[in-house]
């Protein structure tokens, strides 16, 4: 026979109480996250603010695109003399989630604040998510100095941080939650991060858009109808097309990058990448490719575009950033997806606002190895209504993109496909580097 309870065994079970150990985790993350997203929301704030200005005085100078290469020597020349520990932006992020050594230098943040901005003002193609992630993550990990926490809660803190920035900066706090996730592991999420990444995204947006700050409103979409199989099947034709769009921007951007690596002296490459963006702007006559292009954007929902706006944009991102100037790639991928599923409008019997949109979050999509950030992102800016059709995009893309992408400290968690398993577990880097000398086994992971 079971022994009698004890009259203060109801004591036992409740200090043992199940879910306890979880209120507490979110209790203190709570607390953290909550300072999280008011530093983070803050900087993004005011970087939002300061982008709108440069970019207005730019619009109204436009001669000042001359004045791109001595920007940026003055860009190199911070980095190369000040900011030599942080030059890895956010790969240096995803390096730390991966093998945490040290704390991000706090001057991180000060200098890719300065760069982007710098970009802008003077007419570099750039966009502005590189600079909210590495503010996010730099602000974030100040904290660890505070708390003198172990690797493992570092690791949770700098997720937190990432999610905060991208959120914060796009007005989007599902797909930063899920960006913070999915970014520095291809093909598998940390779900002991997730409460922490959706508390810390919630809190910066909120916190942001008390300062008053705004966000681009993109047309909500609708389908016009049920379901049926042959926009699925264009649906999954695009996606194709926009994950070799995704690879083929990863590829060149990389390869120009190892081209002026091959000049000795740091602030003479985004000097000479300057000069030679500055050229073709002037050669174009217009700046429609300067900044982010968010008007080029909002016009590619109204009607097809020509296709000449995806390329162009293409090449001056790739050098403006291959050169060693300071932003972000994900609006000018925006652009370009956005450009190209409307140039495709022209040639297939989809509405022209969902084609633009599908290559929004696409070839972002395919760029970034983040299928799922890229489709909740498409539900918070273009409505529920087309979700079919955006998630499908973004996972072709996603799978046809390859193991390449624009970050290239990203690890392989999962392999896209069987026959690639033999890049499992390696960065992106490597894997582009071993290609040509055949990969042995990968390590365990």
């Amino acid at each position: 026979m079971a022994p009698f309870p004890s009259r203060f065994s109801f004591v036992r079970s409740a200090l043992t109480w199940e879910p306890l150990p979880q209120l507490l985790f979110l209790g203190r993350w709570g607390l953290i996250c909550a300072a999280v997203g008011l530093l983070v929301g803050s900087a993004s704030a005011f970087f939002l603010l300061a982008l709108d200005y440069v970019t207005a005085w730019r619009e109204a100078h436009p001669t000042v695109i001359w004045l791109l290469p001595a920007g940026g020597f003055v860009v190199g020349a911070s980095y190369h003399y000040w900011g030599q520990q942080v030059v890895g932006g956010n790969n240096l992020l995803l390096e730390e989630i991966h093998s945490p050594q040290r704390v991000v230098p706090l001057r991180m943040a000060p200098l890719v604040l300065f760069g982007t901005l710098a970009t802008h003002l003077f007419g570099g193609s750039a966009g502005r998510e590189g600079t909210a992630v590495q503010l996010g993550g730099t602000l974030a990990d100040q904290l660890t100095r505070v708390l003198g926490w172990r690797p493992r809660d570092r690791k949770i803190l700098l997720i937190a941080g990432i999610s905060a920035g991208f959120a914060s900066v796009f007005g989007t706090p599902l797909a930063g939650a899920l960006f913070g996730l999915e970014v520095f592991l291809i093909g598998a999420i940390r779900y002991e991060a997730i409460g922490p990444s959706f508390l810390a995204a919630i809190l910066a947006d909120l916190v942001t858009r008390a300062w008053g700050v705004g966000h681009s409103a993109y047309p909500q979409l609708e389908t016009g109808g049920p379901i049926t199989l042959q926009p699925l099947l264009l649906t999954v034709g695009c996606g194709v097309l926009f994950g070799l769009m995704a690879r083929s921007f990863s590829a060149l951007t990389h390869q120009i990058s190892r081209w002026f690596a091959l000049i000795s002296y740091p602030p003479l490459r985004p000097a000479l990448g300057g000069l030679l963006v500055a050229l073709a702007v002037a050669a174009l006559g217009t700046t429609k490719y300067s900044g982010l292009g968010i008007p080029t954007i909002m016009g590619a929902f109204q009607a097809p575009l020509p296709p000449q706006d995806f390329v162009l944009k293409l090449a001056l991102t790739a050098l403006t950033l291959g050169c060693g100037f300071k932003g972000g790639e994900v609006t000018p991928l925006f652009f370009i997806g956005a450009t190209l599923g409307s140039a495709l409008a022209v040639v297939l019997p989809l509405p022209v606002a969902l084609l633009a949109a599908m290559g929004f979050v696409a070839v972002f999509a395919g760029a970034a190895n983040t299928p799922l950030a890229c489709t909740f992102m498409g539900l918070e800016l273009f409505g529920s209504q087309a979700g079919i059709y955006l998630g499908l995009a973004c996972v072709v893309a996603y799978l046809f993109s390859g193991h390449t992408g624009i970050y290239g400290a990203q690890v392989v968690g999962q392999a896209k496909h069987q026959r690639l398993v033999r890049e499992q577990n390696r960065r992106l880097r490597d894997v582009a580097s071993g290609r040509d000398q055949g990969l042995p086994e990968p390590p365990a992971r």
